[in-house]
Order: C-alpha cells, then sequence, then structure tokens
C-alpha cells in the first residue's frame, strides 16, 4: 500500500530530525536517501520554507515531489526581513526593484493562475501590498497600475 508524508522543510537543510525524521520512521523508506533527495532538490530554495510531498511504497521505494515556497516567503527572502508589516498600508518593511519582482514571478508562474511573467509579478505585487513592501520606491498598486499601462513591459519580458 502506497502512502504519502507533505512537509515543509527549509531548502537544502533537511534532516534526519524533527519535523522530518518522525514522519518517516514508521515508514520502510531509507531516511538518510529521502533527506539526502530533499536537500538536492531544494537546494536552490536555500533556506526558504518548501513544501515537499514524499510518495513511498510499502517495499522501500519513494518519490519526492518539490513545490514551490509560498509567494510570501519568497518575497521575505529577496528583500530580507522576517516578518510582513503590522500596518501595510503606512508602514513599509522593504522595498523590491523591478528584477526582484520578476526573479519571484518567474519562481512562481507555474503556481499561479497567470499563465505568463507581466501577470505572475501583478500577483507578487498583491502579495507585497499586503506584507508593506513597496516596489521602486513606491505602493505595489501604483506598479500593477504601471504594469497594465505597459511601462514595465520590457523589464518583464521573459
Amino acid at each position: 500500500m502506497a502512502d504519502t508524508i507533505e512537509i515543509l522543510v527549509a531548502g537544502g537543510e533537511a534532516d534526519p530530525g524533527p519535523p522530518l525524521g518522525p514522519e518517516l520512521g514508521p515508514t520502510p523508506v531509507d531516511v538518510q536517501a529521502v533527506v539526502q533527495d530533499i536537500n538536492d532538490e531544494t537546494a536552490p530554495f536555500d533556506g526558504t520554507e518548501v513544501p515537499v510531498t514524499i510518495d513511498y511504497e510499502d517495499d522501500g521505494a519513494f518519490e519526492i515531489s518539490v513545490g514551490v515556497p509560498p509567494t510570501a516567503a519568497l518575497i521575505k527572502d529577496e528583500a530580507g526581513f522576517e516578518t510582513g508589516s503590522g500596518d501595510p498600508e503606512t508602514n513599509f518593511v522593504a522595498d523590491l526593484s523591478v528584477e526582484q519582482v520578476k526573479t519571484i514571478a518567474e519562481q512562481k508562474v507555474s503556481d499561479l493562475l497567470s499563465y505568463e511573467v507581466k501577470a505572475a509579478a501583478k500577483e507578487v505585487a498583491g502579495t507585497c501590498v499586503s506584507l508593506g513592501v513597496t516596489i521602486e520606491g513606491e505602493d505595489a498598486r501604483t506598479f500593477k497600475q504601471r504594469v497594465d499601462d505597459g511601462e514595465y513591459d520590457d523589464a518583464l519580458e521573459a
């Protein structure tokens, strides 16, 4: 009988301790092999919380699927802050460049409702609004309007 474990791990930093070890302990899989595979596949996310799904069989065979971190986690990692603003309307905690927004959008485009980087960048900007993050020194809502007006067409082309 196959089963599944879903867990959040820090990219490239999984270890056989909690929370992963207790989940894998009662299973027939080689815990160290699972940990190594997770670290190999999540290394590009370097410490950012990443959703991981482990499907395993009774014979010890396993398969790992790595999701994309939440948009807020990518923004926090890119901008270098820990917690969003308690008052995002007036108290801003960080500022992103258009290039940083594009980087996040490219990482998230497969997970979002968008089919292109330009639309994904607008979704990223929406998360910036709720976190209290500005883009190019201005409210993220202004960025979304400028994207609609075509100001960033060249910068956001994939």
